[in-house]
């Protein structure tokens, strides 16, 4: 049996300045974009060569607002895992990414971790 995530929902407070973030500042893809009601739309950005994706969800009711920014409770939310960790560092890093530490050499490669314009926390890694 194979099995992997295809996408993670990740609450946003608007689409399109999400949909620019992701694909201006991170350098994400933006795999589909479809409107699938009044106000709602069923938004895909994805890393570059990576199977998942994030399904940006616009938040609308008050517990969903409460998420945007805090989706893991103070922990790093996800692992955003690069071929070549100078390059993606120093491109966000001029992009204006706002990083929580200086990058380390852990046992298991390099790392630092970095906050979202949303607050939700990453980690940057190049495993060795």
């Amino acid at each position: 049996m194979t099995q992997q995530l295809s996408a993670i929902t990740f609450f946003v407070d608007d689409y399109d300045s999400a949909i620019h973030y992701f694909t201006t500042v991170l350098n994400f893809t933006l795999a589909e974009d479809k409107a699938t009601g009044e106000d709602s739309r069923f938004v895909l950005v994805t890393p570059p060569n990576s199977a998942s994706s994030l399904l940006l969800a616009q938040a609308k009711s008050d517990a969903e607002k409460a998420l945007i920014g805090n989706q893991a409770a103070e922990k790093v939310f996800l692992i955003l895992n690069t071929d070549n960790f100078s390059r993606d560092f120093d491109d966000m890093k001029s992009n204006g990414v706002e990083f929580l530490e200086a990058p380390r050499d852990e046992v298991y490669g390099t790392v630092v971790i970095f906050k979202d314009k949303f607050g939700n926390k990453w980690d940057l890694i190049q495993t060795k």
